[in-house]
């Protein structure tokens, strides 16, 4: 606790001129930016960095983004560092990082600054001060000098008579000379507000009227901690006001909660904001998101090769807040469609089995923007670089031109561009080692179909596009006695890719095959051409 803290609680021992005129004067004034009828949306999402972002913070923080956006406002990340012992190294760096890896950056933040800074909590603790000496001043609050072994045995022994566990207000009632006394042993108390009269109701933009009679059923909570750190009820409603927000969309975990924070404003005078209470983001089963499932970060997602687009669409989808779910929606297109009023009660089920569609959606959008899939084939040649490395025989598999056409040839057929350095697609950058016993058994006139191969690349004046390069196959075939265009494919399939049919089901080979012997600009199809007649 603050120094000035203790101080302040001996001079609450004589007080001078009426400490609630000094709380209801301190409320008009700074009150102003949120009861003026012009002022801009603000919304924030305030994670605590006790974990890495994951797929339950990100729905959040996009329905925050969406909203904002649609209303010309401002969106802030505000990062609730109050419980020190649960931090975790590098949490702050990666939230950050990752909204702005799904395309939701924060218009103020820890990291990009702005007028209502500073945003991390644990730099704002004389803010909460403030409020507290404030809420000591009109008899709102007082000190609690309960050792943590008295709360301990309060819960324990609610818990044996199956009670939910509370506070019994014990500390509410003492006397300015007990005060005066225990602040002589213990400095620094706690401080706890009273839960006293009726809960205001508030209409919650989701989930309509709510009232909830906190002071019946729970014991006065703690919102400055002894260490001079809040909880919090008071960190986000000092928090929400000193920043100027106006619509608070948060989970329904804290809809609860929401009474005592609007009794917080009311004792400290100033106005509330919104409130929008989203329904949880739950798995498939119904179960609950949790930190412990390794696949539910956004890191992981990334290093994966899921595009943030789909990622957005998929948990857009799986809830509510727009007239009807489809597929393939892009952020600009989330943020026209979405509708707060839309949203509804029900939680929901987010199916990650479905996520591969959604990914081979939003890969095949990019694959047809020119701009975008020039990235694609820059990040394509890294990831065969990455997994081939010393592999790659031929360099010349990495010359743009033969990537991007591997591309829009795929495009449809994958769900990620990591697919396309899978085994399955492997010979597309490396020459396999085919035996000639292999493609013998196919065909014994392996040297004269490979001659004939030979001499149609590399015969002169020839513009060997797909088409053509298919019928002039076709052609070949039917100049050689007792051998079926059929074999001659399954030849050229093995001699390529080391894969026959039956191992590579569902390619679509004819194309892929084409691509490889009609990119004469490489020496590797001659090369690989040849081979069938050197192994």
């Amino acid at each position: 606790m603050p120094p000035h803290m203790a101080v302040l609680l001996k001079k609450l021992l004589h007080p001078g001129r009426s400490p609630a005129a000094l709380g209801r004067l301190m409320g008009r004034r700074e009150a102003s930016l949120v009861t003026d009828p012009g002022a801009a949306v603000r919304v924030r999402f305030a994670p605590s960095p006790t974990g890495f972002l994951h797929l339950g913070g990100l729905r959040t923080a996009l329905y925050n983004y969406i909203f904002a956006k649609k209303h010309q406002g401002s969106f802030i990340l505000r990062l609730e560092d109050t419980d020190q012992t649960r931090l975790v190294p590098g949490a702050a760096e990666n939230i950050e990082d990752m909204l702005e890896w799904a395309g939701v950056p924060p218009d103020e933040s820890p990291r990009r600054g702005g007028p209502a800074g500073p945003y991390l909590q644990s730099q704002r603790l004389a803010l909460y001060a403030q409020a507290a000496e404030a809420l000591l001043k009109s008899g709102a609050a007082y000190p609690c000098f309960c050792s943590p072994q008295r709360l301990e045995l309060l819960k324990k022994e609610a818990l044996r008579n199956r009670q939910t566990p509370r506070y019994d207000n014990r500390c509410r009632s003492l006397s300015q000379a007990q005060v005066a006394q225990k602040l002589a042993t213990d400095p620094k108390p706690a401080i706890r507000f009273r839960l006293e009269g009726e809960a205001p109701a508030f209409n919650d933009l989701v989930y309509g009227w709510n009232r909830h009679e906190v002071a019946s059923v729970e014991g006065d909570p703690v919102i400055l901690k002894s260490d001079g750190f809040p909880t919090y009820h008071l960190a986000s409603v000092v928090d929400d006001h000193h920043m100027g927000i106006s619509h608070v969309l948060r989970g329904s975990e804290w809809l609860v909660s929401t009474s005592k924070h609007l009794l917080l404003y009311q004792a400290l005078g100033w106005q509330p904001p919104h409130f929008a209470h989203l329904p949880l983001l739950l798995n498939r089963d119904g179960s609950k998101l949790s930190k412990r499932q390794g696949d539910i970060f956004l890191e992981h997602f990334a290093a994966t090769g899921f595009l943030p687009d789909a990622l957005l669409d998929i948990i857009t989808n799986c809830g509510s807040g727009f007239a009807e779910n489809q597929m393939g929606r892009t952020l600009p297109e989330l943020i026209t469609q979405f509708d707060l009023s839309r949203v509804t009660c029900h939680s929901a089920l987010l199916d990650l089995e479905k996520l591969p569609e959604f990914n081979r959606l939003h890969l095949r959008r990019l694959v047809g923007d020119e701009t975008q899939r020039c990235q694609l084939v820059g990040q394509l040649q890294a990831l065969v670089e990455e997994a081939f490395g010393s592999q790659l025989q031929d360099r010349e598999v990495l010359d743009p031109a033969y990537v991007e056409r591997i591309i829009l040839l795929r495009q449809g057929h994958i769900s990620r561009l990591q697919d396309l350095v899978s085994p399955a697609y492997s010979y597309l950058w490396t020459r396999p080692a085919v035996g000639r016993a292999q493609l013998g058994a196919i065909s014994e006139k392996v040297d004269i179909i490979a001659k004939r191969v030979l001499g149609l690349l590399e015969g002169p004046g020839t513009n060997l596009t797909q088409d053509v390069l298919n019928g002039e196959l076709k052609k070949l075939s039917d100049g050689l006695e007792g051998i079926k265009h059929s074999n001659v494919m399954k030849l050229l399939r093995m001699a390529l890719s080391g894969q026959q049919v039956r191992q590579a089901a569902g390619l679509d080979w004819s194309p892929l095959l084409s691509i490889q012997l009609t990119f004469t600009n490489s020496t590797k199809c001659s090369l690989r051409a040849t081979e069938m007649n050197e192994t």
